[in-house]
């Protein structure tokens, strides 16, 4: 894609003549999208005043550099947040959507995920639990949806309906396991409490001794975050042609557009480009957010602290792995309590910790659809870099070696022509919720970071609260721990 590529504009029409806006609008109010049907209202509100390029189809086209767009809503960041942020607007409302990212879509947290919507490791009537419940349902209809317009989900989206184990092999573990399994039923989840022989029935080859056990969630579900992403952005794009979505990657926002002493922002402007915002600016943009927003309004009066920071994670993909398989998603349950920045250096059933770089490393472990073994994960503080880590591929391998015993008797080396490493950043935030809503003093700027490692699980549930925000709409619960005050902002 070209540098100052923008995609999918129609933003004229002639007066007194059927236009190809209106016969766009038409064949797509007719058929759904995705389940949805378009709202047909006065599509006039939808074409900007200030766009003056011609029709263009569905494929890229280039554009003069700095030229000025204008939308009713703006978001920055293309990863899956902002990307389902933007879906939800087109899908439910009549507003205008651009997104603009310093790369391409799935290039930061989203794409290096292992993709998995888990409740096992969750725990009912915290702060998430809400979000996150909301969230699978809402995945879940997705995925039903797919089906029903007679495609399947296991080739656009890699789903697979694994469920999930959650495994324990201490005493204490065991308690654990056991109280969650009845919180989670008690919620109207269902769980069922498994037993060594009973785990090992479902996962022949898996090890945990005599006194393992798990928490099993067979609704528990995973699928490919980049070719979700595709299908998400394939669709997105048809609005393109009636003048309501456009893309601008590798465009880096540098600023938002205020107007003297307006609490509203009027846009933002992007190294090629000024496109201004008629309704809402949303930060998406997953770690680089804090950062992203003190560059933005470094020369305003409000300058708002978004307290998140990248957590650096490692993923280990051996293609085509054939030496067992799985027939679940699993997780020890040292994960949940590594999910927190460790503060102790041990070395332990539940996992690795090293004190000196508050790194962690857990046992995760998943089959895709392509019969790849996928393997985590490791938490890290150690700023923005995004470099490969050897010494942690290898400690993930052994750690998985502590489960699956046929492990121990291969090489990682006799992989390397094989395997492939995903490094992401995860946006952390210290309470262990995301940030979703308008920052104090500009009440048109909406944040939407900090999920860590659940942005894929929560994006779908943060796309429709963002969406109510901005529209005025009600929520479907209580948006109040996400709120963006009181958070250090």
């Amino acid at each position: 894609m070209a540098a100052n590529t923008i995609l999918c504009l129609k933003l004229n029409s002639n007066a007194g003549r059927p236009s190809l806006v209106d016969s766009s609008l038409r064949k797509l109010s007719e058929s759904s999208l995705l389940g949805y049907r378009i709202n047909q209202k006065s599509w006039g509100s939808m074409i900007s005043k200030r766009n003056t390029a011609r029709t263009s189809s569905l494929s890229p086209r280039s554009y003069p550099i700095s030229a000025s767009y204008s939308f009713d809503v703006v978001i920055v960041g293309a990863g899956i947040i902002g990307l389902t942020i933007a879906r939800q607007f087109l899908l439910e409302s009549n507003l205008s959507v651009a997104v603009i990212d310093k790369a391409v879509p799935c290039s930061g947290a989203t794409g290096a995920g292992q993709g998995y919507i888990w409740l096992v490791h969750e725990t009912p009537d915290s702060d998430t639990w809400q979000l996150k419940l909301r969230s699978r349902n809402l995945w879940k209809m997705f995925a039903e949806t797919i089906q029903n317009e007679g495609m399947s989900p296991l080739q656009v989206m890699g789903w697979k309906e694994t469920g999930s184990l959650l495994i324990g092999r201490t005493p204490e573990e065991t308690t654990m396991l056991k109280r969650r399994v009845q919180l989670l039923t008690e919620a109207g989840v269902e769980a069922k409490y498994l037993s060594s022989s009973d785990l090992l029935l479902e996962e022949p080859a898996l090890t945990v001794g005599e006194g393992g056990c798990a928490a099993y969630v067979p609704d528990d579900f995973q699928f490919d975050a980049q070719r979700t992403v595709a299908f998400i952005e394939k669709a997105n794009r048809r609005f393109g042609s009636i003048g309501r979505y456009a893309e601008f990657y590798y465009d880096p926002a540098i600023s938002l557009l205020r107007s003297g002493s307006s609490r509203k922002v009027g846009g933002v402007q992007t190294l090629k480009n000024t496109i201004y915002s008629n309704k809402a600016v949303v930060i998406a943009a997953g770690c680089w957010s804090g950062t992203l927003m003190h560059d933005l309004m470094r020369e305003s009066e409000i300058l708002p602290d978004v307290p998140v920071k990248p957590r650096k994670g490692h993923l280990l993909v051996v293609e085509n792995f054939n030496s067992f398989r799985l027939n679940h998603g699993l997780m020890e349950a040292g994960y949940v309590d590594h999910k927190a920045a460790s503060q102790h250096s041990s070395l332990s059933t539940s996992g690795l910790v090293n004190h000196d770089n508050t790194l962690s490393i857990s046992m995760t472990a998943t089959m895709d659809t392509m019969g790849n073994l996928v393997l985590g994960s490791s938490r890290q503080f150690c700023g923005f870099n995004t470099r490969v880590d050897e010494s942690i591929i290898d400690r993930i391998w052994k750690r998985a070696g502590d489960f699956f015993p046929p492990m121990r008797e291969l090489s990682l080396a006799d992989f390397s022509e094989s395997r492939k490493v995903r490094i992401g950043l995860r946006p952390y935030m210290a309470d262990g919720k995301p940030v979703i809503g308008s920052i104090p003093g500009l009440s048109n700027i909406f944040l939407a970071t900090g999920h860590e490692g659940g942005g894929l699980c929560m994006a779908l549930g943060t796309a429709e609260m963002v969406a109510n925000l901005v529209l005025g709409k009600p929520g479907n619960f209580d948006y109040t721990p996400f709120a963006v005050q009181g958070r250090g902002l």
